[in-house]
């Protein structure tokens, strides 16, 4: 096998892991798809894997950036403190060896819950508040997963028109 198809196979199976990252917050979803962009342009046989590199980096800080401000905002919105979110993705990490695939959102969801319970003492409105939170949680992780996505059809793109 030659170098470039290392690298693009390489450069393939990040961008794919990364974008599964995304969704499921155990691996550094952006970064990996950056790192598979990387890997395409420096030992690439594409001619603009640099240029597919910037454009893919660029759209990554953007989404992963956004995703940031919008749920942070939501969530100052909101008054909902870190700490019970917090709670959330440990349970959620507990919850991942229990049941694995869907223990993640799961756990996160039960542990949100029970945090936002301890801390307002109503079921009710520890239920309103918790749904806010994993919808503005699912906001932001669709906003960074569609320029992950933009990202990574630039790359695949980047990679079929190299040979």
């Amino acid at each position: 096998m030659t170098v470039d198809i290392v690298a693009a196979v390489a450069a393939g199976i990040l961008a794919l892991v990364g974008l599964v990252g995304i969704v499921f917050p155990v691996l550094p979803g952006s970064i990996l798809v950056g790192v598979g962009a990387l890997v395409w342009a420096i030992w690439g046989a594409s001619g603009w894997g640099w240029v597919a590199f910037g454009v893919a980096a660029f759209l990554l800080i953007v989404g992963a950036t956004s995703s940031l401000l919008l749920t942070g905002r939501s969530l100052k919105q909101r008054q909902v403190p870190k700490w019970p979110v917090t709670v959330g993705i440990l349970l959620g990490i507990v919850g991942m060896f229990f049941l694995p695939g869907f223990g993640l959102p799961i756990g996160f969801a039960v542990g949100l819950f029970l945090a936002e319970c301890y801390r307002m003492r109503d079921l009710r409105k520890a239920a309103i508040t918790s749904w806010e939170t994993i919808k503005a949680l699912g906001l932001g992780i669709l906003v960074e997963f569609g320029c992950a996505m933009v990202a990574t059809s630039i790359l695949a793109v980047s990679i079929a028109t190299a040979w």
